[in-house]
């Protein structure tokens, strides 16, 4: 059946009364909207008579050509695949909630001997132990720091461990107890593991109780330094309970989820309380949406958490149709009861009332910042004479160490601030060392191939970090892919390379325009331009240490990693290996004297 063909009147005669998902399409057979229904002929009927609708949903109705209908064995499935298809299609007027980035949890590896601690993002797919999620990597970080100095568990990754003759500086500062050199028991590591396990799971005042039995077991046993320790621990476990402003003798864990909206746009802000203490918020900001506050809020439930898991329990601050169905999919998804409360008490509307709190001020903030970018981008359009505000502005820089490991960076500016799902990094190849002109029209030319292709959006403005020999390079990648039309941008640093004294190279501009150190039109710039500096240099850096990580013996044919690992331990590391003559490298299982020969020559270039 063609678009023409469709007949709606016998089309919606037609829908059955059961439970399923409804998309409608365009012309071009584009999905404009997908919805899920208890019972679809009452639902997808009621956009056609017998209600009011808003402005949007009529703007829809109006683009829309026909509906497909697909029926479900119940609300709960239906729920899924909305979620499916919505992340399929991105249909322009659904909900989008624009979240690329897995939250950051702490792992704990327990098959291991000696378990490590350490920082993960990713799925939680493995046997190991997960405790978050946390709102930053920042707040992750510092409570890894914490716990090392609290039971010293070690952090460093297996090879590492694996390969030492003697205790790394970590243990010499005091957070680490050497379990690398079996410095300490696995019985007593054991319980270093269970007290940090207990102390991510919320169980403070357990923790500090045991402690406290153990400093007067060790006191009476005249083993005084393990009593010193044994205190300092339970004092600091203390500080960090004074400080946690709210906290629950239950260890619970609950997200409390607030939504604020001012003109059609919207705020929601989850506050994570994993095992009774709080670990801060995320605040969110999802677009599109036919309806209120409650359908936003609506979407964001189903497409955030059923995109990672839930918690136990979640706390709402708006009453919301159909939550047996989301608490029945996130049960499925996640494999334990979930409670979406909305009427609470106590701690919990404490908590619920920060997560309101913090969405109103993200909401605020948000307009504000949206303002001041708004009268930036109205100065720079009259400062380089652009004719109408530029909508997408992207920048170019390549960072590099002594010409080694060169890495481009693109950064994208709209009128909301930075788009940083389009930031791309482009490792540049074949290019001689510190050209960095070379580099700039490589970057230049593999962006713009994608832009042609349609894979992004085509700029209204390109600011390249650089004098008259950047810019000239870029325009030249421009020229040899037939882009017409683009205003391009250099932005070199003044003499003494101070902020304020930039100057601005246009194409067909001998002279460079030099803008007013306060010029908000100059801020923009200098934001943009810096951003894509950090950009960068944090790219370049990760392949510099990616670089570093990689063992020199990784390079030699024929040398596999149980190889390696040998040589390693009969050598004690690289070190050790590079010290080593022909002869004794050839005394390792598995390595013959030709292979020896190749490592000496690897590890002892020229000698």
């Amino acid at each position: 059946m063609t678009e023409t063909d469709f007949d709606l009147p016998s089309f919606l005669a037609g829908l059955p009364a059961k439970p399923g998902v409804y998309r409608m399409l365009d012309a071009e057979g584009k999905v404009l909207y997908v919805g899920k229904a208890r019972q679809l002929r009452n639902r997808v009927q009621s956009y056609f008579h017998g209600r009011a609708h808003t402005s949007k949903t009529l703007v829809m109705l109006g683009l829309m050509s026909r509906i497909e209908v697909t029926v479900t064995a119940s609300a709960t499935e239906a729920l899924l695949l909305e979620a499916n298809l919505i992340k399929r299609h991105r249909p322009r007027y659904n909900v989008q909630l624009r979240d690329d980035k897995s939250f950051p949890y702490i792992q704990l590896a327990t098959a291991h001997e000696y378990p490590r601690i350490s920082f993960y993002r990713g799925p939680r797919s493995s046997p190991n132990r997960y405790f978050g999620p946390y709102p930053s990597s920042v707040a992750t970080r510092e409570t890894l720091l914490l716990l090392q100095k609290l039971f010293r568990v070690r952090q460093c990754e297996d090879t590492f461990f694996a390969n030492r003759s003697r205790p790394c500086l970590q243990y010499q500062i005091g957070r680490c107890r050497g379990p690398c050199v079996r410095l300490v028991s696995p019985e007593e590591y054991a319980q270093d593991v269970a007290d940090t396990i207990r102390v991510l799971d919320g169980r403070n005042t357990e923790v500090i109780a045991d402690l406290g039995r153990r400093m007067e077991a060790a006191s009476q046993a005249l083993k005084f330094e393990d009593a010193a320790r044994l205190r300092d621990q339970i004092s600091m476990l203390k500080h960090i309970q004074a400080e946690q402003t709210v906290t629950r003798a239950r260890a619970e864990d609950i997200d409390a989820v607030a939504i604020a909206g001012q003109g059609g746009e919207y705020c929601v802000s989850v506050v994570f309380v994993r095992g009774g203490r709080n670990l801060g918020s995320s605040n969110y900001f999802p677009k599109g949406g036919l309806g209120g506050e409650e359908e936003a809020l609506a979407a964001f439930l189903a497409q955030y958490y059923l995109a990672r898991g839930a918690p136990a329990e979640i706390l709402i601050n708006l009453s919301l149709e159909d939550c047996d169905v989301l608490e029945s999919a996130l049960f499925e998804r996640s494999g334990h009861s979930v409670r979406i409360r909305r009427n609470i008490r106590g701690t919990r509307a404490r908590w619920l009332a920060m997560a309101r709190t913090n969405a109103e001020l993200g909401l605020s903030m948000r307009a504000s910042s949206r303002a001041t970018v708004s009268e930036q981008l109205d100065a720079l359009t009259r400062e380089l004479q652009l004719g109408r505000p530029p909508a997408r502005i992207e920048c170019f820089d390549v960072s590099h160490t002594m010409g080694e490991l060169a890495v481009a960076s693109c950064v994208v500016f709209g009128v909301e601030g930075p788009i940083k799902s389009d930031y791309r990094r482009f490792n540049l190849r074949e290019l001689t060392p510190g050209d960095d002109y070379g580099g700039l029209r490589q970057a230049v030319e593999r962006r713009f191939t994608r832009v042609l292709r349609g894979e992004s959006p085509m700029p209204d403005l390109l600011l390249i970090d650089g004098g008259p020999g950047q810019l000239k390079a870029a325009l030249a990648a421009l020229d040899a892919l037939g882009v017409q039309g683009l205003v391009v941008v250099g932005v070199a640093k003044g003499a003494d390379r101070r902020a304020g004294q930039e100057r601005l190279f246009l194409a067909g501009q001998e002279a460079p325009l030099i803008l007013a150190p306060d010029s908000p039109a100059l801020r923009l710039i200098q934001r943009i331009r810096d951003e894509a500096h950090r950009f960068a240099i944090s790219g370049h850096r990760r392949s510099r240490e990616s670089m570093r990580r990689k063992s020199p013996l990784e390079e030699i044919p024929g040398l596999g990693p149980k190889r390696r690992t040998d040589l390693l331990k009969a050598f004690g590391g690289l070190q050790g290996i590079r010290q080593a003559s022909i002869e004794d490298l050839a005394k390792v299982h598995g390595i013959s004297r030709k292979l020896a020969a190749q490592v000496f020559e690897r590890m002892n270039p020229g000698s």
